[in-house]
Formats: C-alpha cells, structure tokens, sequence
C-alpha cells in the first residue's frame, strides 16, 4: 500500500465501525458521508441528533443511513457509565462521575470502542490533542505488552522530489516530548509493526540524530545509540540502525560515504525522531517545502485504535484519517 488510495481500497475490503466522536462538526459529517458512500467504514456519528442530522444533510448524506448517538440521551448510557465506574474508580471516580463522563462526546466513544460497539474512534477536529488522548489513555488503555504509547504521520511523497520512494513513517511527531532511550526503542519497535500493517512493506528504521554512528560526541547521541541497542537486543532481525543523520538514512549516495556498513543502505522507511521537538519541526518541512501528504497523528501501541485530527483539518482528511483507522482496527 504506496498511497492513499491502496489504503482506502484495504478499508474498503474489509469496513470497520468508526465512531466519530464530534458529529456536529462539518468536516466531520463531509468525510462521514463520503465514508459511508465509498463504503469504506461504517462511521457511527456522536452529537445533537438535530445538528448531525443537518451536518449530514447539508453534506449530501441522508441521516437515516448513519447511526447517531446523542450523548444527552440514548439507551447505553447506564450500561456504558457503570463499566466507566469500574474501570475509574480507584481513581476516586464516583458514580456520579462516571454518569457525567458518559455524556461526554470524547469519553464515550472511546467507551464505545473499550467495550466492543465501535473497532475504532476518532475526535481532534475541535478537542485539543492532550483532550484526545487522554481519553483514550483512560478508556481504551494500552495494548498488552506496551510500555510507550506514541504516535506516527504517514508521509506520502511527491514522486517528483523524491523519485522511486512512495511512502515514509515519522514518529514520534505528537505525544512524548524528551522520550528515553527505552522509550526511543519502544517507539521503533511499534514502529516496526504499524510499517507493514498500513504499507505492506517491511521496516527499515533510522534512529535520527545530528551525528552518523559516532561521528559527533554528545550525550543526546548517546541516548539515540543506546535505543538502537535496546530495539536490535529485543527484535533481532530488525532492520535498524542509528544513530544516524537525516541524508545518511535516506540518500543511497550518502550513506555510502558517511555510513558504508549501515544495514540501511540509504533506504529507510521509518524515521524516529530523537524527540518531540524535531519531530513535529521534521514532518511539518516535509509537508510544506518538500510536498509531501501527511496523514496523522496516528496512536499507536493503545489495545483499539483512538486517532487524532487536527484542528486545521480538512473534510478530506477526516475522510483519509477514517481509512487508516479502519485498516488499523484490522489488523488487530
């Protein structure tokens, strides 16, 4: 899957149930409807009945083909507010609590998904990132085994700067601001399965630093290097290399000069960056300068898929962002 479209064309194959937790945004019922007519997801809509209803009108849709929650009054509400108790309440959550919770739009699809009645939610086209997120670090929770919950942007690149390359992963572009060497590692090795599920090409990461394999001394590199190690100790038959530059991962012509022995061979796929900051700095000159089509933030490493718009996005991402979730609910 080089590009958007194969990506839709696999979320067609197989259509999840995609809760839309601000139903009422326009962009959001515009991607719903071409969503449903495409048939690439069964997008389940959470808002005012009366406001979604209209959204999907005025989008083209008709609202008697989209299930819509309104979170002020529907049948689940006290099934889905005792099983927010349980999970809450050594938290000091009371039922009260819990009872308000489950009117809350971000909160109750990501119950929805907990508790089987969605594959997959999205929200952040009017929430904040940290409002997303925590809904579904709280609800939906991690997957087994995982220790680092991260993030990644699909990078799809114009052919005509960067010819015979199609798709790269960046990550972690959105949640963890100064990860650890372990957390690096835990990155890369989500990293290494989200590659595959969503590209269907194998993982050939480079851990990014300022410095080639030794080339500048620092402690920051350090940490780069010491995350490869960990990564390479507990998947062995990774393709992996760092620390490592930008051009020294990505350029054949490059890596023979400044890293002739690098697995990479100056064709990585999946780049994780040594922080937040570089991260979000990398895939932002990418999408503006270099023209490349960026697709996230993607979560990964959460039991279900829980994903996050920006709140800049477009009826068309919407629509793209409810494919990828669809692809990655399943491959779960």
């Amino acid at each position: 899957m080089n590009s958007l479209e194969d990506i839709v064309a696999a979320a067609k194959a197989k259509p999840m149930r995609i809760v839309l937790s601000e139903g009422e945004d326009p962009r959001i019922a515009e991607g719903a409807v071409r969503a449903n007519s495409d048939g690439i997801a069964k997008p389940v809509l959470i808002g005012s009945r009366a406001i979604v209803e209209q959204r999907l009108s005025d989008a083209g849709g008709d609202p008697s083909d989209f299930e819509i929650i309104d979170p002020r009054a529907y049948d689940q509400h006290s099934a889905y507010a005792e099983a927010f108790f349980e999970l809450r309440q050594h938290k000091g959550v009371d039922a009260d609590q819990a009872s308000a919770a489950m009117r809350d739009p971000l909160q109750l699809a990501a119950m929805m998904v907990r508790v089987g009645d969605g594959d997959g939610t999205i929200g952040g086209a009017v929430h904040t990132t940290a409002d997303t997120v925590r809904a579904a670090f709280q609800i939906i929770g991690r997957a087994e085994g995982i220790r680092t919950v991260s993030s990644f942007f699909l990078m799809f690149l114009d052919p005509q700067t960067s010819p015979g390359k199609s798709v790269l992963m960046f990550a972690d572009c959105a949640l963890i601001v100064e990860p650890s060497a372990d957390e690096l590692a835990q990155i890369a090795m989500s990293c290494a399965k989200s590659m595959p599920a969503f590209t269907g090409s194998d993982p050939r990461i480079a851990m990014l630093s300022f410095s080639t394999l030794g080339s500048a001394k620092h402690e920051r590199a350090d940490k780069v290097r010491a995350a490869t190690d960990i990564a390479r100790e507990t998947m062995p038959d990774l393709i992996i290399d760092g620390e490592i530059q930008f051009d020294a991962a990505f350029v054949p012509s490059v890596a023979k000069s400044k890293a002739p022995n690098s697995p990479l061979g100056g064709d990585a796929n999946v780049f994780v960056f040594p922080n937040l900051e570089s991260g979000n700095i990398g895939y932002k000159i990418a999408q503006r300068i270099g023209g490349a089509r960026a697709i996230g933030p993607i979560l990964q490493g959460l039991a279900h898929p829980a994903n996050d718009l920006s709140r800049g996005c477009s009826a068309d991402d919407v629509y793209h962002l409810i494919a990828l979730t669809g692809v990655q609910a399943a491959a779960l």
